[in-house]
């Protein structure tokens, strides 16, 4: 059941994000993939696989934390019951939207994309905005000074240097 769960809210959310919105822009904007003839070109989108393939793994290792220290999922309509704040949490309090970000970033530049370049721009304003206004008072009034005292400690989008040892 929590599989189904899992394969639910990422269909909804990151998989509309970062494949079903990119291949559309793609379409629309006569994007291709291609590698470049030039070297800085090449060394451009060769950083771009790079980029993606972290934010792959940042957005799935978090996933993971989610369902099994969490007990819930990334959706809205099905969150997590309890406080996450190991792993990648211990550096950022939005490693999954970090992750996010970074593939749309990578997708980006392996295209060589200005509509992509755009829409990831767009993702991460909906995101400066969304996060503070909603998600936050939503995270604090379901675990109060637990969340409180960890919103103090670890930034939102741009990750410590340190990770983040709660006491």
């Amino acid at each position: 059941m929590m599989l189904l769960r899992h394969l639910l809210s990422v269909a909804a959310l990151p998989f509309m994000v970062t494949i079903v919105i990119p291949v559309w822009l793609a379409r629309r904007n006569a994007v291709t993939v291609g590698v470049s003839g030039n070297v800085p070109w090449i060394l451009l989108q060769i950083l771009s696989a790079l980029v993606l393939g972290i934010g792959l793994v940042l957005f799935a290792s978090s996933l993971r934390r989610f369902a099994t220290e969490g007990e819930g999922t990334l959706a809205p309509w099905d969150p997590p019951r309890r406080l996450v704040v190991r792993g990648p949490y211990r550096y950022v309090r939005n490693p999954m939207i970090s992750g996010v970000i970074l593939i749309l970033f990578g997708e980006a530049l392996l295209l060589l994309s200005r509509v992509h370049l755009m829409w990831a721009l767009t993702f991460v304003a909906m995101n400066v905005l969304w996060i503070p206004l909603f998600e936050e008072p939503q995270l604090a009034a379901r675990f109060g000074e637990d969340y409180e005292e960890y919103r103090r400690n670890v930034p939102r989008l741009f990750p410590r240097l340190r990770p983040w040892d709660r006491k």
